[in-house]
């Protein structure tokens, strides 16, 4: 019963809203990324992902949520504040071009009531990962040092290169985890090992990537989101055993990025003004047996 309360209770207020907004100067869903289009700053390319993903974008849009994830926890929080676009840095559908096609002709349960959730909120969801990353500076990367206070250690010819006084690797860890609120933090490596000169990946830009700063003497720790355990991991682990002062952070998708998110609504905050405009975290998904 409390389930079904909650749900209606949530309809009639997104109803409600979306009738103030057009009492007061509404914004549909598709005139607020147009705006984003605008005002990102580099052309907008024909090929890319960010689009919608969820919902009509006609839709009146009652407030703005941006997140690293659309997850159902995440669209349940927002549709709860009010928010019925959310503006999303990665999938919402569990594949890199969100598509369902093999979700619906598999009937897949967990597809579904999301899909149930979105329409009966009258969700819009819309990603916004190339574009964002393509910004100058990259969008994510500005929350990001932001969060990990490394503005005054950030090279000014590459902004993914750092400069520390030195420190451990396990000292490193240790702030990156603090500042970052991250509940698994994983280091493949010496904990020990002495370094000042640190690379910085966020999310998951491949092995390729990864072994090319690796390569770099500019590099000697390398934090980054994510990699299948045979690729990066095994490379740095190879090079700890080979005696090189090498060392890898692994801080999770969602952490190493989600901050960028946080910084995205308060650049969304300068040009829409009609309605409230939120971050709304995504929660890690990991923890540690005990």
């Amino acid at each position: 019963m409390k389930v079904v309360t909650l749900r209606v209770s949530l309809i009639f207020l997104a109803a409600g809203a979306a009738l103030l907004g057009q009492q007061n100067g509404a914004v549909t869903a598709r005139q607020v990324i147009e705006r984003i289009q605008g005002h990102v700053g580099v052309p907008w390319r024909s090929e890319t992902v960010d689009t919608f993903k969820a919902g009509d974008p006609e839709t009146v849009v009652t407030g703005v949520a941006t997140t690293m994830m659309a997850t159902y926890d995440v669209l349940v929080r927002s549709a709860a504040a009010g928010k019925n676009l959310i503006i999303t840095h990665e999938p919402t559908f569990y594949s890199h071009l969100d598509k369902t096609d093999t979700l619906e002709k598999e009937q897949d349960a967990v597809w579904a009531e999301k899909e149930r959730f979105i329409k009966e909120h009258h969700l819009v969801v819309w990603r916004f990962h190339d574009h964002w990353h393509l910004r100058r500076p990259d969008g994510i990367m500005t929350g990001m040092v932001r969060a990990l206070q490394w503005g005054g250690f950030q090279s000014k010819t590459d902004p993914s290169l750092f400069a520390f006084p030195e420190m451990t690797v396990a000292q490193l860890a240790e702030q990156m985890k603090k500042r970052l609120g991250i509940h698994v933090l994983r280091v493949v490596g010496d904990p020990h090992m002495k370094f000042t000169k640190l690379g910085f990946a966020p999310g998951a830009s491949g092995p390729q990537h990864h072994r090319e700063m690796l390569q770099k003497d500019s590099v000697e720790v390398l934090a980054i989101g994510e990699v299948p355990e045979w690729e990066t991991i095994e490379y740095v682990s190879d090079a700890s055993s080979e005696g090189k002062k090498k060392a890898l952070i692994l801080l999770g998708h969602i952490p190493s990025e989600q901050a960028g998110m946080e910084y995205c609504a308060e650049w969304l905050k300068t040009f829409v003004k009609e309605v409230p405009v939120e971050f709304v975290a995504t929660r890690e998904p990991f923890w540690l047996a005990r």
